[in-house]
């Protein structure tokens, strides 16, 4: 008698062995998954402070741990062609439980402060130091555990690559719990302590995988796949797979960058990206793909037309509205490259082959525009190189650029004069002559409409995009008079006004200060700059300054986070002394260039500039060291958000005179920041006060903007000629609201109290 007929009306042995095995498999891989995708946002978090909140910080995590996966995979390759089953097994138990001796995660010691320069190496050391050993052992699970099942006699064997899904699906809900669930309540603290409990359990769940292999009846390595199946792939299939998957990967860090940079660089906006790579390849490997391949090629030339069009107009004020586009046109482009791997994958025989190709062109992607990118291009050219590199990957695209260079004459000429087009863009610029900007945009939008035709030639269609992405970087972003340079902080563009009389230096696409360079009949100004943008006299700022002045009655020491173009330089009258904190070199030598901003060397050549993260540097300062410490750093592009928590402003008070004014400028475009600032006061029993306008103009013609401050204190008579303007109310702590602290920051909440904030004012200007 058999086990299928030993009992009647019981479900047979063989049936449950085989469903308790691929549970255990699927629920190891699944677990493995959720905790390699938790524990990236949660370290490089953690790690955020150390480089001042650098967007550039997570786009080298994410280098580091492409590396970390290829490195998992490739040991995983090794494992099961040099290993017997049995002894894949131990060694796999034993790296897991040696990852569990730097448990729980923590910074590694002697890695407190970065150094002025290599930033990125500095980065990936810290990682490599402190997470490196767990890391690797959960890369190398996925594909292990996938192997291992398809060398077992079960029953869905043949094709492991399901497994790979609910692997995708185990990251994928890991990264969308993380901002959503996992950062808004539960401190960084206890999340280590829960990871490390994880690991735990998934160590004992590995364990079980591992007996219940043992105890299947394991095929022979040659016959995992039948010999018809088990066709080698050739190097124009490996290639193939690299490429397509270098792409998607290198877009990933591109738009993970330009959202980072523009609202916050903090795990909200870090995961979401990825959590969507990550779907495109659940999708891209399901039996029946929930979205069709077919219909998604279908709608990626849609998707990068409506991309070049925003590139085109350069919306910065539509915010949501430009980053779903960006967001959307990616997940279009890593669905059509998944999906293209997904139907040349190889046979099960070739599984951890597949994976070390997949993970190595991932690394090409990262590395390329993570690290290499940012000294080799002065601006984000690697995005629309990226784009143009997802058109080729259309399928037919190498037959059609073939068939472009010897039967299509309209191909040619078109690019031909694309070409044409380039070459008179470079040369307007060097004769410092301006398009005038509906000039621009009729021609961007003729380009566009041509590509309603050339979508279905990808040659012609790549040529049209990439013509649009460099017109708009020389015609708009770049402008006559320009300095331009890019490091791990972002690009800083110091450009002047179209109307020629104001310098402005910009980060990304936020003015972090301006000057006035000449008259309104363009003659140029010479001598003490004028005080304007948000820190023209009379506004917030300046009367922060004026009244901690005539509170002490004597000249005053002040500190200033953020320097920007030098403009605080000016506000020190005789005997003043102001020193600023900036971590960013290149922000330094723009500042003191005086053929650019000149309020440093018109105002106080002598100033002092401390290079460094502020948290870091000024802890250096003695105590009570000043009389006013004034926080410039949030006006949008990437705010530090370790710069705002309960622990910072109890650093802060212990440089400040017992009577001093802690100021933050919290105008952001993105974020309402406010409230933050009046909890971390309350926080440290202080009172907080807000400075929002209403007693000036702001002037768009001369370039004034009203500030929004909020300035800290402990007692009432401490913020002075402040606590009787009625332009200066007190701003109570929200109990809403929990206090942000080095272990707790919730960003979403701050970004959906701008969104409502924009919304009253839309209905209060619909109601006039």
């Amino acid at each position: 008698m058999t086990v299928f007929d030993r009992t009647i009306g019981q479900v047979p042995k063989t049936i449950l062995s085989d469903n308790l095995r691929l549970a255990t498999f699927v629920a190891a891989i699944f677990a493995s998954a959720a905790l390699l995708f938790t524990v990236e946002p949660m370290f490089t978090k953690m790690v955020l402070p150390r480089l001042g909140g650098s967007a550039a910080v997570w786009t080298t995590a994410t280098v580091f741990f492409q590396s970390m996966l290829l490195a998992g995979y490739v040991y995983a390759h090794l494992l099961m062609k040099f290993a017997s089953l049995r002894t894949a097994l131990v060694i796999h138990l034993v790296v897991m439980v040696g990852a569990c001796a730097v448990l729980p995660l923590h910074i590694a010691a002697g890695w407190g402060r970065p150094p002025a320069e290599s930033e990125s190496l500095w980065l990936i050391g810290l990682f490599t130091v402190s997470i490196g050993l767990p890391f690797f052992a959960l890369s190398a699970n996925s594909p292990l555990l996938q192997a291992w099942f398809a060398r077992t006699d079960h029953q869905s064997a043949k094709d492991p690559y399901f497994l790979y899904v609910a692997s995708n699906i185990g990251s994928f809900l890991a990264l969308i719990a993380y901002p959503f669930v996992i950062e808004p309540f539960i401190g960084l603290g206890a999340q280590t302590s829960l990871w490390t409990a994880g690991f735990y359990g998934l160590i004992m769940l590995i364990g079980g995988c591992a007996a219940l292999s043992s105890r299947s009846r394991s095929l022979p390595r040659a016959i995992v796949a039948p010999e018809t199946e088990a066709v080698r792939p050739g190097w124009r299939d490996v290639a193939s797979c690299v490429g397509l998957s270098a792409v998607p990967s290198g877009l990933l860090l591109a738009v993970t960058s330009y959202m980072s940079t523009d609202v916050a660089a903090v795990p909200l906006f870090w995961v979401l990206p990825l959590a969507l790579y990550l779907l495109s390849l659940v999708i891209a490997f399901q039996t029946n793909p929930v979205i069709p391949h077919w219909l998604v090629l279908r709608a990626f030339p849609v998707c990068i037309v409506i991309l070049t069009f925003f590139v085109a107009l350069n919306p910065v004020q539509w915010l949501v509205s430009s980053l779903t586009v960006h967001v959307v046109a990616f997940f279009v482009t890593a669905l059509m490259c998944h999906g293209e791997i997904a139907r040349r994958r190889p046979a099960a025989r070739y599984l951890t082959n597949f994976y070390i190709w997949l993970s190595a062109g991932g690394l090409i992607g990262g590395v390329t525009t993570g690290l290499l990118a940012p000294h080799l291009f002065t601006w984000i050219a690697e995005y629309p190189i990226l784009i143009v590199s997802a058109i080729l990957c259309i399928p037919g695209a190498a037959g059609s650029a073939v068939k472009a260079l010897t039967d299509k004459a309209i191909e040619r000429a078109l690019i031909a004069a694309l070409v044409v087009g380039l070459l008179v863009l470079f040369a307007l610029k060097g004769l410092d002559i301006r398009f005038a900007y509906t000039t621009v945009v009729v021609i961007i939008g003729l380009l566009l409409g041509t590509t309603v035709y050339c979508w279905r030639k990808p040659v012609s269609f790549a040529a049209i995009v990439g013509f649009v992405f460099i017109a708009n970087a020389y015609c708009f972003t770049y402008d006559r008079g320009n300095h331009v340079v890019r490091n791990f902080f972002g690009v800083l563009d110091a450009a002047e006004t179209y109307d020629g009389r104001f310098r402005v230096l910009w980060h990304g696409t936020i003015g972090q200060g301006s000057q006035r360079i000449r008259d309104d009949r363009g003659v140029p100004v010479t001598g003490r700059p004028e005080m304007i943008a948000e820190f023209f006299d009379g506004a917030g700022i300046a009367q922060t300054v004026d009244a901690v002045r005539a509170r002490f009655g004597r000249p005053i020491n002040y500190a200033v986070i953020g320097l920007g173009t030098g403009a605080m330089t000016c506000r020190a009258k005789p005997g003043d002394t102001v020193t600023f904190y900036e971590i960013d070199p290149e922000v330094i030598r723009v500042a003191r260039d005086p053929k650019l901003f000149n309020y440093i060397s018109e105002c106080g050549p002598q100033t002092e500039i401390v290079q460094g993260d502020a948290r870091l540097t000024l802890s250096d300062a003695p105590a009570k060291a000043y009389d006013l410490i004034f926080i410039d750093a949030f006006l949008g592009a990437a705010i530090p958000v370790h710069l705002l928590t309960r622990e910072a402003m109890a650093m802060y008070f212990t440089k400040l005179d017992p009577h001093g004014i802690v100021a933050v400028h919290v105008s952001n475009r993105n974020l309402e920041l406010a409230s933050v600032v009046a909890g971390v006061a309350s926080a440290n029993g202080a009172t907080a006060r807000h400075y929002r306008g209403g007693d000036v103009q702001e002037s768009i013609h001369e370039n004034k903007w009203v500030p929004k401050v909020v300035a800290v204190a402990h007692a009432e008579e401490d913020f002075g000629v402040l606590a009787k303007s009625a332009y200066w109310p007190v701003i109570d702590r929200d109990p809403a609201q929990q206090v942000w602290s080095d272990d707790y920051s919730n960003v979403l909440g701050a970004l959906l109290r701008k969104w409502k904030e924009r919304m009253n004012l839309t209905a209060i200007t619909l109601n006039k």
